[in-house]
């Protein structure tokens, strides 16, 4: 069987398939033009260099197209690269798509049972009406999308797991705090993100729709959310303090919510929000970093570096 891209070597002259998950194109000091090109299989990613290009390139190198690559892997700035020699596609119909896309650590039907436990644990019968629709609109692409393109939970299921990983943390942290009003901040962990479905173009070659660029997951959610209200007939507090659940999740303007938290639970929401985003950002980041190394300068972490302890070493 193939290598994949985790188990890549400096110097490994290897042909196989990827999925092209990215695509641009530069200009070279000569002005004959070469193509950057990310590769992706369901271990990780690789950034491509097609130096060489005919017109047929930018077709068969599409984002979104699984591709035969024949080429060499060469370290550059202390990271593997992969220099393209000859690319030819391949049918989607003849490939499993599942060896181009990262697994979920968690199996999907798991992720799936929790979630209607969530939704089955929450007493308050509005609310837990307003879930169980805004769910039931996008009910497969709920169980089936990522979370994001590249960052955090970037994978097929991505945005259940987030989900249902946010509603343990909140779930944990009801049992501290009794103040905190388990339905609301259970139904915030669960709804908060399903604008993703519209933001994103799927989990394959995930991408920003063009309503995902202009409007962004947190302005299309707080739409939805509103329209399920009038949908309903649901009216009063409740609504609005769901819709403000939305609103200000990423918690301060410049990281997108147009309000700040002004309840406890919106507050909690942003705080277990960012938690679980960065826990997943950091693990990307220190993947294939050996005990006792320093991983890249991590641009969602503040452009900082994090250490990978000794502890973590496994034993022979």
């Amino acid at each position: 069987m193939s290598k994949r891209i985790s188990e890549f070597t400096d110097g490994l002259v290897i042909e196989t398939q990827f999925l092209v998950s990215g695509l641009s194109r530069g200009v070279k000091a000569d002005g004959s033009r070469y193509l950057n090109v990310t590769l992706q299989d369901s271990s990780g990613q690789i950034e491509g260099k097609k130096w060489d290009v005919v017109d047929e390139d930018l077709n068969i190198l599409a984002s979104g197209n699984v591709v035969s690559v024949y080429g060499e892997v060469y370290q550059y700035k202390d990271k593997l690269q992969f220099k393209i020699f000859e690319a030819r596609p391949v049918a989607l119909g003849d490939v499993d798509i599942a060896r181009f896309v990262k697994e979920c650590p968690v199996p999907k039907e798991e992720l799936k049972k929790k979630a209607d436990a969530y939704i089955e644990s929450i007493k308050d019968p509005d609310l837990k009406k307003m879930v169980v629709y805004l769910i039931d609109q996008h009910k497969a692409d709920y169980y089936d999308y990522p979370a994001a393109v590249r960052n955090h939970h970037a994978f097929a299921s991505g945005l259940l797991y987030h989900s249902v990983t946010m509603a343990d943390i909140a779930e944990a942290l009801c049992k501290i705090y009794p103040n905190l009003n388990r339905d609301y901040l259970i139904a915030g962990t669960l709804i908060h993100d399903i604008g993703k479905i519209t933001e994103l173009s799927g989990p394959v070659a995930t991408k920003f729709t063009f309503e995902g660029r202009m409007l962004g997951h947190i302005s299309i959610m707080q739409a939805e959310v509103r329209e399920a209200a009038h949908a309903l007939g649901l009216t009063g507090e409740m609504p609005i303090l769901l819709e403000h659940m939305v609103l200000s999740h990423h918690g301060v303007p410049e990281f997108g919510s147009p309000v700040v938290p002004e309840t406890r639970e919106a507050m909690v929401l942003n705080m277990i929000d960012n938690l679980d985003a960065k826990m997943l950002v950091l693990d990307k980041a220190l993947e294939g970093v050996a005990p006792g190394e320093w991983s890249q300068k991590i641009y969602a972490l503040d452009d900082a570096f994090y250490y990978n302890p000794l502890y973590n070493k496994k034993e022979d």
